[in-house]
């Protein structure tokens, strides 16, 4: 247990599935597959210690051997985590009475016992309280505390986890990508994004500024493929998707990616130009 943990309590609430597409992210990614010690941390985790339950069963699916382990500043947090962690090991809750997460009390300092350095670090709508100035030193400080290979993500979502949008931060503290993670149905626009942008982008979608530039263009040709909505979202998405591609900007993955809602562009297409 940390004795001076670094940072800032977090403000927010914790819901159900609200973190479930960044779940299947981390999943997914070559740092958690490949990883010899399969540890992610879920820093930040909020009110309740959901996040990491839920974070924990999904990387099982693909790693039995992942574990999780939730930190949080609030002694009174870890508390209730605790708390909840024991009914799941009565087998009282859906979850699997074995699953294997902890919880402990840390910051971005990520205190890890015996040495063990993480995978992976997420870290969801933690940063969003600080000044955008703040961030490049908290990444350098966290992605600091990860194994060789390992990947930091850090980002923002909106409380029911239908928007969001996150960075993916190498191991000596480098962005290397952004992506948009949007839910398809009902979608009215994927610009409605900017509300949910990363620390570092938020302030950064005004005119003259590579992020602006992308949401504009996104809209753009999420509108010309307005007549593809009578095929579903998921088509109209994969179009415009396509269309920027075609256009020049450097979309990272395919078809199997946008059909989920995602976009991922390397962090040099969106970084903030100077002030």
């Amino acid at each position: 247990m940390a004795s001076s943990p670094l940072g800032r309590p977090t403000r927010g609430t914790t819901g159900t599935n609200r973190l479930r597409r960044n779940d299947r992210w981390i999943a997914a990614s070559a740092a958690f597959r490949a990883a010899s010690d399969p540890l992610v941390i879920d820093l930040g985790y909020g009110a309740s210690g959901v996040t990491a339950l839920e974070l924990a069963t999904r990387l099982a699916r693909v790693r039995p051997d992942a574990e999780v382990l939730g930190l949080e500043l609030d002694p009174a947090r870890v508390s209730t985590a605790r708390d909840q962690l024991a009914e799941v090991r009565a087998g009282r809750t859906p979850f699997d009475s074995g699953i294997r997460v902890s919880f402990e009390r840390g910051g971005f300092e990520v205190p890890v016992s015996g040495g063990r350095r993480p995978a992976i670090i997420r870290a969801m709508n933690v940063l969003r309280q600080y000044d955008e100035a703040d961030v490049a030193d908290a990444w350098r400080t966290v992605a600091g505390r990860l194994a060789t290979g390992g990947l930091f993500v850090e980002g923002t979502c909106d409380e029911l986890g239908r928007i969001a949008s996150w960075v993916d931060v190498t191991a000596d503290g480098v962005p290397a990508r952004f992506t948009i993670s949007l839910r398809l149905a009902e979608l009215e626009r994927p610009g409605i994004v900017a509300e949910r942008l990363p620390k570092a982008l938020i302030h950064r979608n005004v005119p003259g500024e590579r992020v602006h530039d992308l949401l504009v263009g996104f809209d753009r040709e999420w509108d010309r493929a307005a007549p593809l909505s009578t095929f579903g979202a998921t088509q109209r998405f994969i179009a415009a998707a396509t269309a920027l591609k075609a256009q020049g900007w450097p979309v990272l993955g395919g078809r199997s990616r946008w059909r989920l809602g995602e976009l991922t562009v390397p962090w040099s297409a969106v970084a903030p130009r100077s002030s």
